[in-house]
């Protein structure tokens, strides 16, 4: 392996999204990631259509798009030869991550407990999707419960229908996130102590910290936020607006874009009317406000709007879909489309200067280092 973490090796106990998008963060950073499967494979194996066709082998792209750059080991820790067979991989481990219901694995003797007498170096992440304490411990942890939960949905959707859910499993990515960044500090502290120690992530826990404004809002005021559809609660106008063959983004962040918006759509009466001047008075008035923005933009082809706000310095951009956003010149331009050895996966976004032309190679076969 090239890259900053070679060296590094994790052993991934770990299903479905959150635990394997931190191993795959790991890996794409360098580090050798062996993913210890049960012997029927990871659940995502089967989670299709659509599925990739890999030497007559289906496996669904789902799977591939969360497991790259990893070695696969299958075990059933219910042997002995199973059980040994993953502590002979931990005992030479640096991180372990796994994403077992709490106290799942002690039955095994894969706790953290057993495992750091094992190798007291050992980092070793749980994730669940309430943590390892409090009264929801033992539940299921499912993303789009959790959206649910941590209040994602209430922000979300039209203001008058129902609450929705973001279009992928959020939650789950950015505690795999979270996860890695979280094992990386750990990795840091160890070069002084010598030790390594148990990092307890939660899918809730992640999703309430990414909150953020929203959540900031509903302490500043004590006023729950609500769903405003393609309006945003802080700014106003940053919003969806229609053209004549379809509609895009303008996303104005201050009072000078906002003026110069008004001088592309001709609205020069409310550039400067104290009704709309500042941004508390146009987030005040946003419904307005945007009937008035959007009885101009509707005249407007979509590519000709676009133009006339890059030229004038006001945020604005295209609502692409996926195909789309490969064609697109700037995902192009930095690589984001892999090919790895025929298979086509996504870049994960992060440049080392150090290490320019680190390899990708395609989510592993199942037990294909047996």
């Amino acid at each position: 392996m090239s890259g900053p973490l070679a060296g590094i090796r994790v052993i991934e106990l770990a299903r479905i999204l959150a635990g394997p998008w931190a191993g795959q963060t790991l890996a794409d950073l360098g580090a050798e990631v062996i993913k210890v499967e049960a012997p029927e494979g990871d659940d995502t194996r089967r989670w299709g259509p659509p599925f990739i066709d890999r030497d007559g082998v289906q496996e669904a792209a789902y799977f591939h798009a969360t497991n790259r750059g990893k070695a696969s080991v299958t075990a059933d820790f219910r042997t002995a030869e199973g059980r040994q067979k993953t502590l002979d991989l931990v005992a030479k481990a640096d991180v372990l991550i796994e994403n077992f219901k709490v106290g799942g694995l002690a039955q095994y003797g894969l706790d953290y407990t057993s495992l750091s007498a094992l190798n007291p170096g050992l980092i070793y992440c749980s994730i669940t999707g309430f943590g390892q304490t409090g009264p929801y411990a033992h539940r299921a942890g499912y993303d789009y419960i959790i959206q649910g939960m941590s209040g994602l949905m209430s922000v979300t959707g039209p203001a008058d229908g129902m609450p929705h859910k973001v279009g992928v499993a959020v939650t789950d990515i950015v505690t795999g996130i979270y996860a890695s960044t979280a094992i990386l500090a750990a990795l840091h502290e160890r070069t002084r102590t010598g030790l390594g120690q148990h990092i307890d992530l939660a899918l809730m826990d992640s999703a309430v910290a990414i909150m953020a404004n929203q959540a900031m809002n509903q302490l500043a005021t004590g006023t729950p936020p609500t769903r405003l559809g393609n309006f945003h609660p802080n700014l106003a106008p940053y919003q969806v607006v229609p053209c004549t063959d379809g509609h895009i983004i303008i996303a104005t962040g201050n009072d000078a874009q906002y003026q110069r918006l008004c001088a592309i759509l001709g609205l020069d009466a409310q550039a400067h009317h104290p009704d709309y001047a500042t941004n508390a008075a146009r987030v005040a008035r946003r419904e307005a406000l945007s009937a008035l923005i959007c009885d101009k933009t509707q005249n407007w082809p979509k590519d000709a709007l676009l133009s006339a706000c890059e030229a004038q310095g006001v945020p604005a951009g295209p609502i692409n879909d996926m195909a789309e956003v490969f064609a697109d010149p700037q995902v192009i331009a930095r690589g984001l489309e892999l090919d790895m050895q025929g298979l086509k996966g996504v870049r994960a976004p992060f440049i080392l200067s150090r290490h320019p032309d680190m390899v990708h190679t395609p989510a592993p076969r199942l037990g294909q280092d047996d």
